[in-house]
């Protein structure tokens, strides 16, 4: 039943069975969220050779919705083979489930589809800049050893919290002593509170109902305690004191209820205040020191189908307003299940990051604010090609449990045990740090104005470069970042930065120049007016369009001080002989200066000569190996000024 409650979007519905005549009656099935039903009726009209973009879409997001993914790449797979136009959204789910089939190769090949038709979509665009994903988790596989518990029954069994010596789990197993009610979104019963009995090996056994009082018709799910373990926050359908409310829709939404632990009874039971009847909250876990709560949730201001929100607990179930987590955490796909260790980590279920289909399970360190760092897919055999979800560890022993819908289990969703064999390093730190120089002369800048932005250009801090010109910054691993340099006088100087997903540090100088800029006989026009090299085409010595753009600067410079007289110089590297690029230059400084004669200055005003590779600025000389970068260097065009 985890399909539910983990599968896109957050909310439930609760209707009684309809026997879908026609398709008609299966769209309105669909719309209702009434897969099952609406699933029979059109298998029924496929397998008569009726095609439509509408009819296999609705199938694959029918199988889709219940996280059957090899099922719903079937039909998702029949409307790509339409070569019709769909929604950007098809390419991405169809990429999920050829991971499902682990067909890794064409899932990669639509999710550059997908970012192609949605670049602006952050699962795009994590994407793109994460290409080689999976090398990156099978880094971080093979440190767990995983086996099935024995409590699962053939439905579904998921989500998880320690409870002293027993794990408090959701289950969908029949009940005997409740009349039967199921959902027609998998036509399975509802979800119960279940408890088990926890060995210290992590084995459990003898489930049992949890408590009448927190279970009801409807469905129970994922409960968190407290450390003194007196109270309770729980995911349940709108339904409290025997009322159901329903959205406009008429739909049962989730909510969260919080209850007390009196007399080993469960009582007062009450809702959160920030739920609706207009979208779903689910899905809690608390911070260490129990002064936050976090959940998941479709409420407005979500990003995706669901995002990871957070509110401060300000008094006896009061709280601040839910604000979402910062950062690359949440996508326009699925962020859920939420769990936070001792040490500040934050677990969660993903399938917007980039993983290896389905649900996958992510962790990041949380800082002392409470926002995510570095985003880390936790690997196989954690994950795999379906849903894993649900995580939940001891960290002391290292032992714990996820939920997972994988082949081989025991009914739709089971329960896994596991023990982590090597820790991951979480702790991700990195050193953003500088020089301010003047891009002149060189000089170091002290006392100039940093600011540190966001990759939404949100101020975040601000200091003074030292003595020698130095800034630093802590920052946070895998983001992008702005820098703005500020001095008076002087130009101010910006520039973006990525640091990389581990720690270590990272340096981004930043050279900026005088607003007014002094000219005198010997000053270098290319390095005041910081115009990069005058490229010409290979072998040919003509005047470019991109050159003569920054020819401009210094014909303007001239106009305005018509008594300079300037000196072109220009410059080859090592590679050629040195006749040829003795010449070669010297006919790039005379197709120069006949471009400044030709635009308005005065011939007399100008000499000029090529140097060839007489006077390199660096190693490169012939025989040395060198990079094309270090050969840039040596091909380069001096201004001097020779006379006021």
């Amino acid at each position: 039943m985890k399909t539910i409650l983990k599968n896109l979007p957050l909310f439930l519905l609760v209707c009684f069975s309809v026997n879908a005549q026609n398709l008609d009656k299966a769209d309105k099935n669909y719309k209702n969220l009434a897969y099952v039903d609406a699933i029979k009726t059109y298998e029924k009209v496929a397998e008569k050779g009726y095609k439509s973009v509408d009819l296999f879409q609705k199938l694959g997001n029918s199988y889709y919705f219940n996280a059957k993914l090899k099922e719903a790449n079937k039909w998702y797979a029949e409307l790509f083979a339409m070569n019709q136009k769909v929604e950007p959204e098809y390419y991405y789910r169809y990429s999920q489930t050829l991971k499902a089939t682990e067909d890794y190769a064409k899932a990669d090949q639509y999710l550059d589809k997908f970012y192609a038709l949605s670049g602006n979509d952050k699962r795009a665009s994590l994407y793109k800049g994460q290409k080689n994903y999976k090398s990156t988790i099978d880094k971080n596989s093979g440190r767990y050893e995983v086996k099935i518990t024995d409590i699962n029954s053939k439905l579904s069994d998921y989500g998880a919290a320690m409870y002293g010596d027993q794990l408090i789990f959701s289950s969908s197993r029949e009940s005997a002593s409740m009349a039967k009610v199921s959902t027609k979104w998998t036509s399975n019963s509802f979800l119960n509170l279940y408890a088990a009995k926890r060995a210290e090996n992590g084995s459990l056994s003898n489930p049992q109902k949890f408590s009448n009082s927190v279970n009801s018709k409807f469905h129970e799910d994922t409960p968190v305690f407290t450390k003194n373990m007196k109270i309770v926050y729980f995911t349940r359908n709108n339904y409290t004191k025997g009322k159901v409310g329903k959205d406009q829709e008429e739909v049962i939404l989730l909510k969260l209820y919080r209850a007390s632990l009196v007399d080993d009874k469960w009582i007062d039971i009450v809702e959160v205040p920030f739920n609706s009847d207009n979208y779903s909250v689910a899905h809690p876990a608390l911070s260490p020191d129990e002064k936050t709560l976090y959940f998941a949730s479709n409420m407005p201001g979500t990003k995706g189908q669901s995002d990871i929100f957070k509110v401060q607990i300000t008094g006896d179930n009061t709280y601040s307003v839910p604000v979402n987590l910062t950062g690359s955490l949440n996508t326009e796909g699925r962020e859920t299940f939420p769990y936070i260790t001792e040490d500040n980590e934050l677990y969660f279920a993903s399938d917007g990051q980039p993983g290896l289909g389905g649900l996958d399970i992510f962790v990041t360190k949380l800082n002392k604010e409470g926002n995510p760092g570095g985003i880390i897919n936790v690997g196989a055999p954690i994950n795999g090609p379906m849903d894993d979800f649900a995580f939940l560890i001891d960290k002391p022993s290292r032992t714990g449990y996820f939920s997972s819908n994988r082949d081989g289990g025991v009914g739709l969703d089971d329960i896994y045990s596991f023990k982590e064999t090597k820790v991951i390093e979480l702790d991700c730190n990195q050193e953003l740090s500088g020089i301010i120089t003047n891009s002149e002369t060189g000089e170091v800048l002290s006392n100039a104005k940093v600011t540190l932005f966001d990759e939404n250009f949100k101020e975040l801090q601000a200091t003074q470069s030292d003595d020698k010109g130095n800034y630093n910054f802590s920052v946070e691993c895998n983001k992008k970042y702005y820098v703005r340099g500020e001095k008076e006088e002087y130009e101010t100087k910006e520039a973006p930065v990525k640091t990389p997903n581990k720690s270590g540090k990272t340096v981004l100088p930043l050279a900026t120049a005088k607003k007014i800029r002094e000219i005198k006989v010997g000053t270098d026009l290319a390095k005041t007016l910081e115009i990069p090299t005058i490229y010409f085409d290979l072998d040919k010595s003509y005047i470019r369009k991109d050159a003569a753009l920054e020819l401009e600067k210094v014909l303007v410079v001239m106009k305005l001080n018509p008594t300079i007289k300037v000196d072109v110089r220009s410059h080859t590297d090592s590679r050629q002989t040195f006749e040829y690029n003795d010449a070669l230059s010297d006919r790039r400084a005379k197709s120069t200066i006949a471009w400044l004669i030709k635009n308005g200055v005065n011939a007399n005003r100008l000499t000029g000569k090529g140097y060839g590779e007489s006077q390199l600025i660096n190693k490169c000389a012939d025989g040395v190996e060198c990079s094309e970068e270090e050969h840039q260097l040596n091909r380069r065009s001096e201004f001097i000024v020779v006379k006021m």
